[in-house]
């Protein structure tokens, strides 16, 4: 693994950073000792189905008085009655 001085990534960070992003991990250093470990960030895993909106259109329908269902079992619930 390779040592960079501060000073050194400072000046060509964004040369270091594509290179940790290829899985090339180093270490910046200040006075020879390590700071910190660059490494990549693990990519996420890609999602098996791509979900679509619409994908279900037609397959199904709403009830008018779905708003209302089940109305009085609810204001029973509430009223403790």
């Amino acid at each position: 693994m390779d040592h960079i001085t501060l000073d050194e990534a400072a000046a060509d960070l964004e040369r270091l950073i594509e290179q940790a992003a290829h899985g090339n991990a180093f270490v910046i250093t200040r006075d020879g000792r390590p700071l910190v470990k660059v490494t990549p960030v693990d990519k996420p895993e890609a999602a098996s189905v791509e979900r679509r909106f619409g994908f279900l259109a037609g397959q199904f329908t709403i009830p008018e008085n779905f708003d209302r269902m089940a109305e009085g079992e609810i204001e029973r619930l509430f009223s403790g009655a």
